[in-house]
């Protein structure tokens, strides 16, 4: 039996590990983290996503999970409303999508399923690949705390800065900034909280966020454009400096900032990133191959991510099980998604300065054009905020029971 090791226990790795399953093949999943990873924020299946989740039987139980989230509110300096989205109702429109769910509940509902039945897939917590040589037809694996062990194939689905990757392509991979950094955290919910997605722009290119959740708390995000400056750079920030660093940013702010800041020093799941996208020359370098955010980061902006996640992990495990060389596979792996998920790292003009001007002027003009998108039809509003790309046919491998 074909064994494949995946690193990354988030929603790329868990996906691929349940499709390989059905495939027969034996997967092996490991994570640094020391137990899965529950928290994160609001994120969407769209497009073909949808379609690959149906065919995993798993739809009803994420549509039970989702936020409930109703819809996108754009908020003024006022307090006040200045345009509103309803949630979408197709597989692909509006800005809240009708399978928005938190990462950490999707992450739990994949792993559960490659867990029920017969040949459960294996989870190995707390430990991480640190070399990789191949021998032959198998590659030979070296982990931190684990004996080396053999692998016919080797799958890097461990996020943006993938330690894996880097142990194949070193510094070959660019990771382009959209110079925007975003931090999340989970706050305390008030009366005043909406089953809304709220948006706040202040000048300076900053912005609040609010949305629900499921769990009784509200899900917030701070966002600023920057000069530039290294993902690592914020990434090794401690708490203290972040939170330091949030507050001199979003002192002044306005809205609710205050309220985040203060939600802030009390989050245990405080989290900031500097975002961008990345670019491979390949995915695969003999037995070792790349997917999700690790192979092609959309960024969050993207509205993207999680659907290429998943699309990607159905058509990797469905390519290696038609062709049965992994090599092969591999190599019909990029061939078939490259052309989607290129049109999916191609963000619309402007973008993300457009959703975050850095003049008052700039905020009204943003402003009037969200006015006039809310006055016409839902079915415009739903097409407005959709992403770049939705249309990829999903084939058949033989895999759906």
């Amino acid at each position: 039996m074909t064994r494949v090791l995946i690193s990354g226990a988030s929603i790329a790795g868990p996906a691929l590990a349940f499709w390989l399953r059905r495939a027969g093949w034996d997967a092996v999943v490991v994570e640094r983290a020391p137990e899965l990873r529950t928290g994160g924020q609001n994120i969407d299946i769209r497009g073909a996503a949808r379609e690959a989740v149906r065919r995993m039987g798993l739809d009803d139980a994420v549509a039970a999970a989702t936020t409930g989230e109703e819809g996108t509110e754009f908020i003024g300096a006022d307090g006040r409303i200045v345009a509103a989205f309803p949630a979408g109702t197709s597989d692909s429109g509006g800005a809240t999508g009708e399978r928005e769910i938190l990462r950490g509940d999707l992450s739990e509902i994949l792993v559960g399923a490659t867990l029920a039945g017969d040949r459960p897939v294996e989870y190995r917590f707390g430990d991480r690949i640190t070399g990789l040589t191949e021998e032959g037809e198998q590659v030979l694996v070296a982990f931190e705390h684990a004996p080396d062990e053999h692998f016919d194939l080797v799958v890097a689905a461990d996020g943006i800065g993938s330690s894996t990757r880097g142990l194949v392509f070193g510094d070959e991979v660019e990771i382009r900034s959209l110079n925007l950094q975003i931090t999340y955290g989970t706050i305390p919910r008030t009366e005043s909280d909406k089953p809304w997605w709220r948006w706040y722009n202040a000048p300076g290119g900053r912005s609040v966020t609010l949305r629900p959740d499921t769990h009784g708390t509200t899900r917030a995000t701070l966002t600023r454009l920057t000069d530039g400056g290294s993902r690592a750079g914020v990434q090794d920030r401690s708490s203290k400096e972040l939170l330091t660093q949030l507050r001199a940013d979003f002192g002044d702010a306005g809205w609710q900032a205050e309220r985040v800041l203060e939600g802030f020093e009390e989050a245990d799941d405080l989290y900031s990133e500097s975002i961008g996208q990345v670019f491979a020359p390949a995915w695969s370098r003999g037995r070792v191959a790349l997917l999700g955010d690790a192979a092609w980061c959309a960024a969050p902006v993207s509205g993207m991510g999680t659907s290429l996640s998943l699309v990607g992990a159905y058509v990797l495990a469905g390519e290696l099980a038609t062709h049965g060389d992994p090599r092969a596979g591999l190599t019909a792996y990029e061939e078939v998604l490259r052309p989607y998920v290129a049109q999916a790292q191609k963000l619309p003009p402007g973008t993300p300065r457009l959703a975050n001007p850095k003049s008052r002027v700039g905020i009204g003009a943003f402003h009037t054009g969200l006015r006039v998108a809310a006055s016409l039809p839902s079915w415009v509003g739903e097409k407005f905020f959709a992403p770049s790309v939705d249309t990829f046919e999903l084939k058949d491998y033989g895999l759906t029971r």
